[in-house]
């Protein structure tokens, strides 16, 4: 009966506290409003339209008219001919790039910050960092003209070969164009937060590291990347979570009638049989099944994360 009344009491006070909490702090919930509306309006009062995923949708009858379906369109999307090509399409994508791209930039980051001339330093940082600033058009076009059967790649391979390669249109090179490109594009920024983090390293512990004889590497491992755990952890469980958005506007960009078994994943299938051919319930169905993985995977991960290292979203 003592510990029920301790525990009332205590639940009685922080509700006490919460309010007060909440009372003088009025204003600072008032300038968070906008956001929070902003939110709801713009990412949660949408999803209702996900219901279309469940219905044959007809725009003339509206969601709340259209003829409930089911999982019909669902079952339909796993028993149709090309699912195990467009998943397997979409997990080896995803997973190469994760699992190649995903060490470079802390890489990058502790090469960085070894620097030591600041000039030469902001330099090697603004080269880096550039490509990330390149429309995915952009980068497109680029690969398209270097790469092409007269482009500057194969004008110096057939100095060695009899042939140049077609490497826009080979299926068996869609992957390997696919995921270099997008680490030439984006490692250089994804660095910039583990920079930051190492920035709050003490200096002093790399002194100390250096005349107990401890070489670069070692400080590196022992000290660097101990910093930048929980940095790793975080952006880890995030990256897991997006395996399955490989990224529709350089994949559809990339594709071409002769690499589509490579090439054709979930996003752009999606795109075309959802909007091209105006099936929007199929559309929606395949889009939800795809969001659901990434949930799983998110908590998944988090859930392995936490037990392994401590570090975790929530």
């Amino acid at each position: 009966m003592d510990k029920m009344s301790r525990k009332i009491t205590q639940t009685t006070k922080r509700m006490g506290s919460r309010k007060n909490y909440t009372k003088n702090n009025f204003i600072l919930y008032l300038f968070l409003a906008p956001a929070v509306v902003l939110v709801l309006i713009f990412n949660y009062i949408p999803m209702y339209g996900v219901t279309i995923a469940f219905k044959d949708f007809s725009p003339i009858k509206g969601i709340m008219g259209s003829e409930w379906v089911g999982f019909t369109h669902f079952i339909s999307f796993l028993q149709s001919p090309n699912f195990q090509q467009i998943f397997m399409n979409t997990i080896k994508l995803s997973g190469f790039e994760l699992l190649i791209g995903f060490p470079i930039p802390i890489i990058l980051a502790i090469m960085v910050n070894q620097l030591r001339r600041a000039k030469v330093k902001k330099n090697i940082q603004l080269i880096i960092y550039a490509p990330y600033f390149l429309s995915t058009v952009v980068i497109a076009g680029m690969l398209f003209i270097y790469l092409s059967p007269a482009g500057p790649v194969n004008g110096i391979l057939t100095l060695f070969m009899d042939e140049p390669i077609s490497f826009m249109t080979d299926p068996s090179y869609f992957r390997s164009i696919f995921i270099a490109s997008g680490i030439w594009q984006a490692a250089g920024f994804s660095s910039i937060i583990y920079v930051a983090a190492l920035s709050n390293v003490d200096p002093q512990l790399h002194d100390a590291a250096t005349i107990d004889g401890a070489s670069l590497l070692q400080r590196i491992i022992h000290i660097d990347l101990q910093a930048l755990k929980p940095t790793i952890a975080v952006l880890f469980i995030l990256a897991i979570g997006g395996i399955m958005g490989v990224g529709f506007e350089k994949a559809y960009l990339l594709q071409t009638d002769m690499n589509l078994p490579a090439s054709e994943i979930i996003d752009t299938y999606v795109y075309k049989r959802g909007l091209q051919a105006g099936d929007w319930s199929f559309g929606a169905a395949v889009g939800l099944f795809n969001s659901v993985i990434s949930l799983v995977l998110l908590i998944t991960a988090n859930t392995v994360v936490k037990k392994l290292n401590g570090e975790t979203l929530y």
